[in-house]
């Protein structure tokens, strides 16, 4: 660091990689009832999402990234509740950037017990109060019920921002957006010339955010030829949930285990590496052996995503390099869910149609 420049560069991207969406925006037809739909639904699963619905998403949030300035009052007016119950930076930080941007106003409770949860009340009668309150809820929660003890009462959206081991839906929706950016052609209708190969390292039945992509790529199967599970030997038998591996490969899907990490990246074209997952009020470390450097044996042209935070499993000399796609995934997350927040509290009609 030279303390006697001062000087930064506005202008230099944040990804070695050609993250520029353009070209997504370009491969998908606009078709807004699809996102229409979206203002009568919360957003709990990645199960709810169909193929053309995510399409239409991804779309808008190109839309929005390309064109930033062109949108920044679509949300005027409405009120956003920030209810995270468990830690986050990225998650929160990026659904109210996302709602700033778009001219909205938020409130945010951070902290459990600074509310009438600490002294008893029931999340059904939290819910009926934001309905009073706010336009929309996001809602990250290291308890699994918490939605759904809330959803009932609700007559306002709620967002799944993270709960417990379950799901994340929204990361899967901007892990899949970056997917796309770097390969729009797996959004077209020869997706499977094209397809990928996607190695995760982790435990798809303990992490949320590889639970949800997984569903999230099961939408899109000609775009994927492989689904390659990197995993230490000590967790074998914990790998998937019920059913998860057969709704794979009925999806048409194949699917492959590994426990050697060297011997499996050169073959794989798309690395999806996370390595916390939240289980009730901890969490736990899974894929403690493995990790990714500038030395490890990626294939050239390889992307690697990552939902951060980071910890010693992703090196920092991986950053300046071609692999790095993470934090193109961590600033699309914005664009994505401006997308999906507009939609939600009715104001698809104000974007659609708009270049």
């Amino acid at each position: 660091m030279n303390i006697k420049d001062v000087s930064f560069e506005r202008d230099r991207p944040d990804v070695c990689g050609d993250a520029h969406p353009k070209a997504l925006l370009r491969a998908i037809q606009e078709d807004g009832d699809y996102l229409l739909k979206l203002a009568n639904q919360h957003i709990v699963s990645s199960d709810q999402f169909t193929q053309n619905g995510m399409l239409q998403l991804f779309r808008l949030a190109a839309k929005y990234e390309a064109n930033p300035r062109r949108f920044s009052t679509s949300l005027q007016g409405k009120i956003l509740i920030s209810a995270f119950y468990e830690p986050s930076t990225r998650t929160r930080l990026s659904f109210e950037s996302a709602w700033h941007r778009l001219g909205g106003d938020i409130m945010s409770i951070t902290d459990r017990s600074t509310t009438g949860i600490a002294k008893g009340e029931c999340l059904a009668d939290v819910a009926e109060m934001f309905n009073n309150y706010g336009d929309c809820v996001v809602l990250r929660d290291n308890n699994e019920s918490s939605l759904e003890e809330m959803i009932d009462s609700l007559r306002i959206p709620i967002i799944n921002a993270g709960n417990g081991c379950d799901e994340h839906p929204t990361q899967a929706l901007a892990d899949l957006y970056a997917l796309f950016k770097w390969k729009p052609e797996l959004t077209t209708a020869d997706a499977k010339e094209h397809a990928v190969s996607v190695g995760i390292i982790g435990v798809p039945n303990k992490m949320r955010t590889v639970r949800s992509l997984i569903k999230s790529l099961l939408k899109f199967p000609d775009a994927v030829k492989e689904l390659v599970i990197i995993h230490d030997e000590s967790v074998t038998g914990q790998l998937f949930a019920e059913q998860q591996r057969e709704q794979i490969e009925q999806a048409g899907i194949r699917v492959r285990t590994s426990t050697d990490l060297n011997a499996t990246l050169p073959d794989i074209d798309v690395v999806y590496i996370n390595a916390i997952s939240w289980e009730g009020e901890t969490f736990n470390t899974y894929g403690k052996s493995f990790s990714l450097d500038a030395q490890s044996p990626l294939k050239k042209d390889a992307i690697i995503l990552h939902p951060l935070a980071r910890g010693p499993e992703l090196a920092t000399d991986l950053d300046h390099t071609p692999h790095n796609w993470y934090f193109s995934q961590a600033r699309g997350a914005v664009f994505l869910r401006m997308a999906l927040l507009t939609c939600m509290v009715q104001r698809a009609e104000r974007v659609i149609d708009v270049v």
